[in-house]
């Protein structure tokens, strides 16, 4: 690749490219492509539909010819460029992938094929962009913006700055490797998740059951069984205004339930963990009581769906982490359990089940302390088998993060080349 300054070229090129980009009407190089379909009554089609934030052409499920009552269909083939006319302004725009050859689409969707001038896919890359968003916003009618109408012969009126197909080819391919490996991790992402979820339901026993479906080879015989309180003590919470928090000086961290809501389910480490830290030193005084150690567990009390009664296990705190904050509760456990532990099971559904019953509220639901002392907690009586059980999901979310990590890595790097390599004025 490389740097251009002037003219009307990216800042970024591949090096066999040299010649200016030209302005052209969308009209003049766009391939609108419409396949009508005669729907039969007793066939079944697979529709689709178009994520908003450029996130994607997916299937919306399928139904029988007879149940899809307005008949003007279309069918749609792989690298068909697809906008929803309702949702464009949104980042409703996409390539119909292969697992969906021959779905189908109403009028209210505009799709298109690569031409001699445009590739669909370069489209898709442009499309994403803030310059082209501007367009199709302009290009729409309504006084709300979730009920905007996509004006496609205004739009196609409007002017793209493009280069030949040779080099939007050159640029799609660049494009589509670093999509590859975006999708390849955030497949083996999704996969791990879902083995997390599926274990967090089989290795906790269920409150009728005396022991979990799947153990560790060695382990046998009934878990036991004691209330919350029994098994644990509540550590005092004491208020604290976000002012007195930043990310930069103190000499305390503290932790609240915003922390835990997004690391719930795994277990918080403050040595990677970006938690604010308490600006004054008076204050850190004053939550002396409030003050955790390892191993101390800190829930949301309260949230706006189910991630109330989620909660996470502190690890590597040292002894300057406090817990201040509207709806955030900690307890300390009583006796020895091993590491990671008891949080994946708190959070397990084994757990939770009896949480269901006792959350008040409508949109921002509540658990009481006291409610929640009432419940039980189930553990192997060997410790051996609660640290098999704690190391397993832990290692499990060291390779989530890891692949989560990977995808970040690979959606900055896609981002910091997207608008250097397409020309922002479009």
């Amino acid at each position: 690749m490389a740097d251009q300054i002037t003219g009307k070229v990216p800042r970024i090129r591949f090096k066999a490219y040299s010649e200016p980009w030209a302005d052209e009407k969308i009209g003049d190089v766009l391939a609108e492509k419409r396949r009508p379909i005669v729907l039969e009554d007793e066939q079944r089609y697979e529709l689709i539909t178009v994520k908003r934030r450029n996130e994607g052409v997916v299937s919306r499920g399928h139904l029988l010819g007879r149940e899809i009552l307005v008949k003007n269909y279309a069918q749609l083939k792989p690298g068909d460029f697809v906008i929803s006319k309702r949702q464009v302004v949104h980042g409703a725009t996409g390539i119909v992938p292969p697992a969906l050859d021959g779905a189908i689409v109403s009028n209210e969707y505009l799709t298109a094929i690569d031409s001699e001038t445009l590739l669909t896919e370069f489209l898709t890359i442009v499309a994403s962009l803030p310059a082209m968003r501007r367009k199709f916003f302009l290009s729409s009618y309504g006084v709300d913006i979730e009920k905007l109408f996509f004006d496609a012969n205004d739009w196609k009126k409007r002017v793209v700055t493009i280069p030949h197909v040779t080099e939007q080819s050159r640029i799609r391919a660049f494009f589509r490797e670093l999509d590859l490996f975006i999708a390849l991790h955030q497949r083996k992402h999704d996969k791990l998740m879902a083995l997390k979820k599926a274990m967090l339901q089989k290795m906790f026993p269920k409150p009728d059951e005396g022991a979990p479906g799947i153990r560790f080879k060695g382990f046998q015989g009934s878990w036991a069984e004691e209330s919350v309180e029994k098994a644990m003590e509540s550590i005092a919470n004491n208020s604290l205004s976000r002012a007195n928090l930043n990310y930069r000086s103190g000499l305390a961290k503290n932790v609240h339930y915003g922390d835990i809501l997004t690391k719930f389910g795994e277990v918080l480490d403050a040595r990677t963990d970006n938690i604010p830290l308490v600006s004054s030193d008076a204050i850190v005084e004053k939550l002396s009581s409030s003050r955790l150690r390892d191993g101390d567990i800190v829930m949301a009390d309260a949230a706006e769906d189910e991630a109330v009664g989620k909660c996470t296990e502190l690890r590597n705190i040292g002894n300057q982490i406090v817990v201040a904050g509207l709806h955030t509760i900690a307890f300390r456990p009583k006796s020895s359990f091993a590491p990671f532990f008891l949080g994946y099971y708190l959070n397990s559904d084994a757990f939770h089940t009896q949480l269901l019953p006792i959350m008040q509220g409508t949109k921002v639901l509540s658990i009481s302390k006291k409610a929640i002392k009432r419940l039980r907690v189930r553990f192997p009586t060997h410790e051996a088998e609660q640290r098999r059980i704690g190391a397993f999901f832990y290692n499990l979310d060291l390779l989530i993060r890891r692949h989560a990590r990977q995808i970040q890595k690979f959606r900055q790097i896609k981002s910091s080349f997207l608008e250097p390599m397409i020309l922002s004025e479009l």
